[in-house]
């Protein structure tokens, strides 16, 4: 992958098209662009595999106003996504958004735990952090021993099918022990807004909502 001016991306060509196409990222002097050229270097397996997806997906339906299923996905893990390793009971309180086990209860297993981050976009944001900043999160099942262990994982798991499905959960990475000095002091997580509760769901209800996304 080269890194090339914006200028040489042609008027009115797709942006993932041109970089499949031509192997060539083209790249703005901004803190989003140098990030995603990190994420290129660092990830260099499944950042191909999710051009190549996006490339494809561009052929059969062309750019419209709507991604569809499957760009939605790849857009929303290559900006916010990150991958955990985690014990299982705080991979278990996460999915219940029992946030009060996941970052009080059980804090002692986080020194267990492994948080990756994927997306260029959340990198940026966390230049200047915010409380509500959450990462889309895909779990990695063992402990990876460099982030290059991790992107030959992932890149075996980004198939069509499994990104349609979305199966991401998000987390408040602000939450994570020693992200945030703040979070010592538990009151941090007394905050609804951003620690949502996981709603159950019945006949009459509407879907549960999301944590903050950005």
């Amino acid at each position: 992958m080269r890194f090339v001016s914006q200028s040489e991306l042609p008027a009115g060509e797709p942006y993932e098209r041109h970089i499949f196409q031509t192997a060539s990222c083209p790249t703005r002097e901004n803190l989003h662009d140098f990030f995603n050229g990190l994420c290129w270097l660092h990830w260099p397996q499944a950042k191909r595999r999710l051009n190549a997806l996006q490339a494809e997906q561009i052929a059969a339906a062309g750019v419209g106003a709507r991604r569809g299923a499957v760009r939605d996905a790849i857009t929303v893990f290559d900006e916010n996504g990150a991958v955990l390793y985690a014990p299982e009971p705080l991979w278990k309180a996460l999915e219940a958004r029992d946030w009060r086990s996941l970052f009080i209860d059980l804090r002692p297993l986080w020194r267990d735990a492994r948080l990756t981050l994927f997306g260029h976009a959340l990198m940026e944001k966390l230049a200047q952090p915010r409380k509500a900043l959450t990462a889309h999160i895909w779990r990695l099942p063992c402990p990876a021993t460099s982030i290059a262990d991790a992107d030959a994982w992932l890149v075996q798991q980004l198939g069509r099918d499994q990104l349609a499905a979305k199966p991401f959960i998000p987390l408040p990475v602000l939450g994570v022990p020693g992200w945030c000095p703040e979070n010592q002091n538990f009151f941090f997580y007394d905050d609804s807004f951003v620690f949502r509760p996981l709603a159950r769901q019945n006949l009459t209800t509407t879907p549960a909502p999301r944590a903050s996304s950005t």
